[in-house]
């Protein structure tokens, strides 16, 4: 059995996190470099057997388009030319990073922890993740 991968993808930054085999729990996996992901990608899926790739797509209030969501589709398409018949599914995070960074208080992370915004993009992915996990069933 593979495992779904969701990513948070910015143009610097990008937050991943997977599911266990059964596809029951989303947990975070790294923050890559957005230069560095395809590579990783295909390391990982080699190793783990990815899948599917859950991709959230930045929507503002009234669901228009952010600045960054041109990049998001730019990237789904080259997640596509590099996993072809692996699906992708898009999946809105709003409000990921601010519930993220709600996350990381609540479950006691230290300031200087939380200002690492590698730690934020990991767990907006989980979010990302626990959402599309939680809408499938």
């Amino acid at each position: 059995m593979g495992r779904i991968v969701a990513i948070d993808y910015g143009t610097k930054r990008v937050g991943l996190a997977v599911t266990d085999p059964l596809k029951i729990i989303a947990t975070p996996l790294e923050t890559i470099h957005s230069k560095d992901i395809f590579p990783y990608l295909k390391t990982y899926d080699q190793k783990e057997t990815i899948e599917a790739f859950v991709l959230g797509i930045p929507k503002k209030l009234d669901n228009t388009d952010t600045n960054n969501t041109i990049h998001v589709k730019i990237f789904e398409k080259g997640l596509r030319k590099n996993f072809p018949g692996k699906p992708i599914y898009l999946v809105d995070e709003r409000f990921t990073s601010k519930i993220a960074l709600q996350t990381m208080i609540s479950g006691g992370m230290k300031k200087k922890d939380r200002r690492e915004k590698g730690n934020v993009d990991k767990i907006s992915a989980v979010i990302i993740l626990q959402s599309f996990l939680e809408s499938s069933l």
